[in-house]
């Protein structure tokens, strides 16, 4: 591992795991939007627009702290791309909020809690992660089991689909697979942004 000069310096990487914060409390309340009666809906979407706006704003914090100081904990680089990768995640869910609020859909199948539960579970994952990213030693872990649950990600996505193509007609399946979409492709971000983390430990090593 190199000898990394002034470690103290973290500001960057708490600006990471805030955004990766934002995403654990969106994800949250996309699950309240899915138990809400479609009259609650407004509400909630206005809460995830909220979130969404916080990330965006922690994104650009993240790059103004990068042309201002002096001394990064990573390439800078690197550093923007978890941080493009984190808001594009957030925007995703955003997203497919919103879809349930336009589509008026009172009711999802099983299969989006647990397409759910696993990106909370990323993102909890992730808000450790990137505070440790001055300490590469301890991420090959994070590395896997974001992969591990990305892959689990992709089965329930496929299972879903089939679900839908034999239970739904065609108008209410397109209505279901936008928001299956959106879900699917918020856990292959944070697949993304863990294979960023790899190739860091990799070029690091």
């Amino acid at each position: 591992m190199k000898l990394r000069l002034f470690p103290q310096e973290t500001a960057g990487l708490d600006l990471l795991s805030q955004m990766a914060r934002q995403i654990v409390l969106a994800t949250g309340t996309l699950s309240e939007i899915l138990g809400a009666p479609a009259g609650e809906h407004s509400r909630l979407v206005d809460d995830m627009h909220n979130h969404e706006a916080k990330s965006a704003d922690l994104h650009v914090a993240l790059l103004t702290h990068m042309r201002t100081s002096f001394v990064n904990p990573l390439p800078r680089e690197d550093m923007y791309t978890l941080s493009r990768f984190l808001n594009e995640a957030i925007e995703k869910l955003d997203a497919a909020a919103e879809l349930v609020a336009l589509y008026k859909l009172d009711r999802l199948p099983r299969r989006a809690a647990e397409q759910l539960e696993i990106i909370s579970r990323q993102a909890e994952l992730t808000v450790t992660a990137m505070q440790q990213l001055n300490n590469l030693d301890d991420l090959e872990d994070y590395w896997i089991e974001i992969l591990r649950l990305a892959k689990r990600a992709e089965k329930t996505h496929r299972v879903w689909v089939a679900d839908m193509l034999n239970e739904m007609k065609s108008a209410q399946y397109a209505r279901h697979r936008d928001i299956a979409n959106q879900l699917v492709d918020v856990t292959k971000d944070m697949r993304r942004i863990a294979t960023q983390v790899g190739s860091i430990i990799v070029k690091e090593s």
